[in-house]
């Protein structure tokens, strides 16, 4: 736009006097001429001043860009031929009247509207800025531009008002139901609930100071909302119910608040936890007949807690009404099986068919592995082919997928013995059902787990049979069948075809665990630690997770005796398996085979935390306390093992020991009686309940108990000694009688020593001489047995049984070792006698 010299012109902002405006604006070419008949004529024309797509090429706009360059200079110009007093506006030019000349800024922008070579400036205004020459004498600035002062100071918050204290209020809160939800997330539930309630009572200060107000537009009812809703689930999470309830029923029963009716789903489930099923049935009906039908999704979660607390409360056939509507409206997986189990639990085998198709066909709506598969050889394909091989969404695709696997394996093994009437026969239809559908490589491992339940159900050739029909499928099912028949075979000690399909496995699955797992058990039981120990790592090079070949990996270093690294992979299972029994007593085992009791009772007592009523590492604990002289610890758990096994005879020889050893030989009598009756062809135990009898002075059940047990081993030379002796202390008659037969015995017992001394110089002369060799060699044999079967009873070592000696030698030695001496009762000797001690009794004071 060009501005003819004579126009006037604003000191202060260069625009022209609104008398002179209309004058300008015919001058103002904003767009070519438009056809009134066409209405979209001129829409994509355009200046080519605005055209942008070549200021990259542009030095001199790129130039202006990065630098200084270009930037407009003070206004301290001035227009030649004009009066000096009138400065130059600042991005405007104006026309020399004289030369008629176009006047542009100092660095060469055109004015506005101004036309050089052709292209017009546009305009930055078409509209006055709204300025008035009041505003302009108003202003810090005159007209010459001088200043007048400071401008003057912004309006001060005045932070005392109410409406700030409010508005500071309910950013607190607001502040507080985010801290409170963040420490939920975090696990930290106690400060979350201490972060609601604070949040709840500053809500409350809130309210009240709206109330004094008396304001309606103030009130903010979302406020109120969260915070009340937060607190009641912060209350839930704390399993604080009944404060959960409370404040859900405030939310309720308050009309102002619309969707408050929804949260009756969360009072149902706080009453499913507190297991009050009518009551949570109750409110899910509730909070269903509040929500409208287009809120369909919903809907069909509230229809399925419905059915699973019928199922809590056994009301199968409504429960069934539940599910079979959600899966003829909104089929998922969770209420398919739902649906199979509650008709399993009414034993309806036809519908529980009908309901294991119906899971079957649930859509899972997620992309096979065929999406992630590039059709070409681009580069730029396949990198984003990996990146989304394995991105967050196809973990989920994978989570869904296998969770869908499982419900179908669960379902088949549940119902195929109920659905035909044999378990095979079951099964068989289960995987065709399975074959026929997008789940075809779950049908080989139904057969698998058909094999599997063989196993359980001892039918071992059954399950090899299942198992041999794998051996021509896909490298994975035979792997897996092979790594099975493998194991089978190891059971049944068959190491050979153990071996041979562990080897099948292997070549058909190099990265399977289990069949390297197996493999190695193989080689440990031909005896080759090494290799084994080899097999075993390289199962856990191919899944760290292989707990099995792990604990075989310490068991080849126990063998090897390279228990520093035995232990090694014990604590590190220890570390997965927290309470394994089996991995608690290998460490404890290592450290007593280290030599650190105390490491090894520190881990037995573990142990029976896992499995209080296990009699071997009760014993086992019993037996490192006595080692460390702690009788009484020995005895607690010595007696728990008799408790729980009192057929453990080292248990029982302890405890009966331990009495003697108190002097409570009355109590002992009861474990060599137990001893006894366990071992009744060993006299040992008979002697020792003999021998408590007579130390606790009933010599009368001792003489008897002596008698019994020579009845039933008459050759007993020790039996004999003690009838002999207690009928010689009683002054009986049958001591003659026990003295003829202890003479018989140690006679005999002298011709059978010297059979085997003859015996033993027989054989020595059969070697020297072959004529005689039978007789002799027959007459060893014998004498050999008798000296076995004399060693056999207990006490023929003893020093005692002399057979050299002429006379019948009555002396004896007490099987439970030498009787403890008295204690003395008085402190000290008495030094004074009584005087009546020494008087002459006469006969009549004596008794008769």
């Amino acid at each position: 736009m060009q501005i003819g010299s004579q126009a006037k012109r604003d000191p202060l902002c260069g625009l022209s006097r609104t008398e002179d405006a209309k004058k300008m604006m015919q001058n103002v070419h904003l767009a070519p001429e438009i056809d009134e008949d066409d209405l979209y004529s001129g829409y994509n024309d355009y200046n080519p001043t605005f055209d942008t797509e070549d200021l990259e090429n542009d030095v001199a706009f790129q130039q202006a860009a990065r630098t200084s360059h270009g930037r407009r200079p003070p206004v301290t110009a001035k227009i030649p031929g004009t009066s000096a007093s009138r400065p130059l506006a600042t991005g405007f030019g104006v026309v020399d009247s004289k030369s008629k000349t176009t006047l542009t800024s100092s660095m060469g922008r055109p004015m506005t509207g101004a036309i050089q070579d052709g292209i017009a400036r546009p305009m930055t205004a078409v509209h006055a800025a709204g300025y008035t020459k009041a505003a302009i004498r108003g202003s810090s600035f005159d007209p010459l531009g001088q200043a007048r002062g400071p401008a003057p100071p912004l309006e001060t918050k005045n932070f005392d008002s109410s409406e700030e204290k409010i508005r500071q209020l309910e950013k607190k809160v607001n502040e507080l139901v985010e801290e409170s939800c963040i420490a939920n997330s975090c696990g930290d539930l106690k400060l979350a609930l201490e972060k609601a309630k604070e949040a709840g009572r500053k809500e409350r200060v809130l309210v009240r100071q709206r109330e004094q107000m008396a304001t309606p537009e103030n009130i903010n009812l979302d406020l109120t909302y969260s915070v009340l809703f937060n607190l009641a689930s912060q209350y839930a999470a704390n399993e604080m119910y009944a404060e959960a309830l409370n404040t859900y029923q405030v939310i309720v029963k308050n009309k102002m608040f619309s969707n408050g009716g929804r949260l009756k789903v969360n009072m149902g489930n706080i009453y499913l936890k507190q297991r009050n099923y009518s009551k949570a049935i109750k409110f899910y009906r509730m909070a269903l007949d509040q929500i409208p039908s287009v809120h369909k999704e919903m809907r069909i979660k509230i229809m399925q807690n419905i059915g699973v607390a019928f199922i809590k409360t056994g009301q199968y056939f409504d429960a069934i009404s539940s599910f079979e509507h959600i899966m003829s409206m909104s089929p998922n997986l969770k209420a398919g099986f739902n649906l199979i189990l509650c008709y399993f639990a009414v034993g309806n085998g036809e519908q529980m068919k009908k309901a294991f198709q119906k899971l079957i066909a649930v859509p899972l709506e997620v992309d096979y592995d065929d999406k992630y598969i590039s059709p070409n050889d681009d580069p730029h394909t396949n990198l984003l082919m990996e990146a989304i091989k394995n991105d967050s969404l196809r973990q989920i695709e994978r989570e869904r997928k296998s969770m869908a696997e499982e419900y179908i394996m669960t379902a088949a093994k549940l119902i195929a013995p109920a659905i035909e009437t044999s378990f095979a026969v079951g099964y068989d239809w289960c995987v065709e059902v399975v074959k026929a559908s997008h789940y075809v490589e779950l049908a080989n491992d139904l057969e698998i787990n058909k094999a599997t339940t063989y196993l359980r159900q001892q039918d071992f050739n059954q399950a090899l049979e299942t198992l041999k029909m794998f051996e021509k499928k896909d490298s994975r099912v035979k792997s897996a069948a092979a790594t099975n028949l493998s194991f089978l075979y190891y059971l049944e000690h068959e190491l050979a075809q153990a071996t041979n399909y562990a080897d099948l496995a292997v070549n058909s699955d190099r990265y399977n665990p289990a069949a390297l797992t197996n493999k190695g058990n193989t080689v440990f039981a031909n005896g080759d630690y090494e290799k084994a120990a080899e097999f075993y790592k390289e199962a856990l090079r191919n899944d760290s997770s292989c707990t099995e070949a792990l604990y075989n990996l310490g068991l080849t270093y126990k063998k090897l005796n390279r228990i520093d690294e035995a232990l090694d992979c014990f604590l590190k299972l220890h570390a997965v398996l927290r309470n394994s029994a089996q991995v608690l007593h290998q460490i404890a085992n290592i450290y007593e085979i280290m030599e650190d009791p105390n490491q090894a009772m520190e881990w037995l007592l573990q142990l029976i935390s896992i499995v209080p009523t296990d009699p071997h590492v009760l014993s086992k604990l019993g037996k490192l306390y006595d080692n460390e002289g702690d009788k009484s610890q020995a005895f607690h758990y010595y007696y728990e093992s008799y408790r729980y096994f009192p057929s453990n005879i080292e248990v029982i020889e302890w405890l009966g020991a331990y009495y003697i050893d108190t002097q409570f030989c009355e109590k002992a009598i009861e474990y060599f009686e137990r001893a006894a009756l366990i071992l009744p062809t060993q006299v040992k135990w008979q002697l020792m309940v003999a021998s408590c009898y007579r130390r606790s002075g009933n010599y009368q059940k001792a003489l008897e108990k002596y008698k019994v047990i020579h009845r039933k081993f008459p050759e007993n030379v020790e039996c004999l000694r003690f009838l002999v002796r207690l009928c010689t202390d009683m002054g009986l008659k049958e001591v003659q009688e026990y003295m003829t037969k202890l003479k018989k015995v140690e006679k005999l017992k002298e011709i059978r020593e010297q059979r085997i001394k003859s015996g033993r110089d027989g054989s020595a002369r059969s070697r020297r001489e072959g004529n005689v060799a039978g007789d002799t060699n027959s007459g060893g044999t014998k004498g050999e047995r008798l000296s076995v079967k004399l060693k056999a009873f207990p006490g023929t070592s003893e020093p005692y049984e002399s057979s050299t000696s002429k006379e019948i030698d009555a002396s004896y030695v007490d099987p439970l070792g030498p009787q403890a001496e008295r204690p003395k009762t008085a402190a000290r000797k008495r030094t004074e006698e009584d005087d009546f001690a020494d008087e002459e009794l006469g006969e009549d004071l004596l008794p008769e």
